[in-house]
């Protein structure tokens, strides 16, 4: 098994929620994504916060452009490495 994981970088909460339960039926994602919040530095108020959806991927099967094109419907982005 592999170790790859995408992150999807959303604008909010509630955004990175909506996409992470969307995610899991338009891939067939079998694991649950992981939310993650992501203060940008400096940044105290939650607010200022951007929201990270992990997705694991053992099977190395999903299509980083699809994920990035999908993330961006959101107004986020693919987090390359």
């Amino acid at each position: 098994m592999s170790d790859v994981r995408h992150v999807l970088v959303l604008p909010d909460r509630d955004t990175a929620e909506e996409v992470a339960g969307e995610v899991s039926e338009r891939f067939g994602v079998t694991q649950e994504p992981q939310l993650v919040r992501d203060a940008l530095a400096g940044e105290d108020d939650a607010e200022d916060a951007q929201w990270l959806v992990v997705v694991e991927d053992p099977l190395e099967r999903l299509d980083p452009g699809a994920l990035d094109a999908f993330a961006a419907e959101y107004e986020g982005w693919l987090e390359t490495p």
